[in-house]
């Protein structure tokens, strides 16, 4: 089955019956245990969503060569993180895995082999949102990672393989930030409620219009939003996993934006609800 093949079924199914997509800047690790305006939406989204039957997360913080997928019954936690209060360190997050799911995802990629991952777990790029979501840690949670020797437009494009788990029920979210650059941090703003660079501000809204018209192409060619994507996007590791939620978008569904806000100068919330 070829890729444009497998949009157009998706494309068939009525809206209704697509569980939603997620793109959820997940910010600070600090946001797994806070209760804050993007937590709060983040509890609002998974009492708004019917109940999935799994959650898939594309996270920053799973980068291979290769692309894997978790396949262990009893996914760890993991506190990939350092220099935090130890009350995030203590938190586990026991949502079950699902290892025939895992397999059934595996085999919808044709476009690459999807080896099955028995070591890695639940990092913060997922857990921190999805416990705010469902917080009884009662519906299976999985990861798919990121082959980082792949350029944007190939994750972009994999993304459509994964279209017919969201007639099953599966949540799919992709986890990072659209803005995300640590290095220029402003720490002294970290207090502020919103606080963004000229640069941070002036892309957030380009990538807004772009979303909102449905226009993903600019966004696949980041490479080429000039110095102000040069700032923001210095490693594409948090950017990934929006081209992975956009990816998943058919061509009768709207796009809406959350969590729209740049914190600390160099980051940004923004987040993208599709469905």
């Amino acid at each position: 089955m070829k890729l444009n093949d497998l949009k157009n079924i998706t494309d068939d199914f009525k809206s209704s019956d697509l569980m939603p997509v997620l793109f959820t800047g997940h910010g600070s690790p600090m946001n797994g245990i806070e209760d804050n305006e993007f937590t709060e939406y983040w509890k609002k989204l998974g009492n708004e969503i019917a109940k999935p039957t799994a959650v898939l997360c594309i996270s920053a913080h799973w980068l291979t060569k290769g692309t894997k997928i978790t396949a262990m019954t009893a996914p760890k936690t993991i506190h990939d993180f350092g220099g935090f209060p130890q009350a995030l360190f203590d938190v586990q997050y026991p949502a079950p895995g699902d290892p025939t799911l895992a397999q059934e995802t595996a085999s919808l990629i044709k476009s690459t082999h999807v080896g099955l991952d028995h070591e890695w777990g639940l990092d913060h790029g997922t857990w921190s949102v999805v416990r705010q979501m469902y917080p009884e840690a009662n519906i299976p949670v999985l990861q798919l990672s990121i082959d980082y020797g792949k350029p944007a437009a190939y994750h972009y494009a994999l993304a459509k393989e994964l279209a017919g788990l969201r007639k099953k029920g599966v949540l799919i979210i992709g986890s990072g930030n659209m803005i995300h650059n640590l290095r220029m941090i402003a720490w002294d703003k970290a207090q502020l409620p919103e606080y963004g660079f000229d640069w941070a501000i002036e892309l957030n809204a380009k990538f807004k219009e772009l979303i909102l018209n449905g226009n993903h192409e600019p966004i696949i060619n980041y490479q080429h939003f000039g110095i102000a994507g040069q700032y923001a996007i210095p490693t594409p590791d948090h950017y990934y996993p929006l081209l992975y939620s956009l990816g998943l978008q058919n061509s009768k569904e709207q796009a809406a934006i959350f969590n729209d806000k740049a914190v600390m100068g160099s980051l940004t919330m923004t987040s993208v609800r599709i469905g």
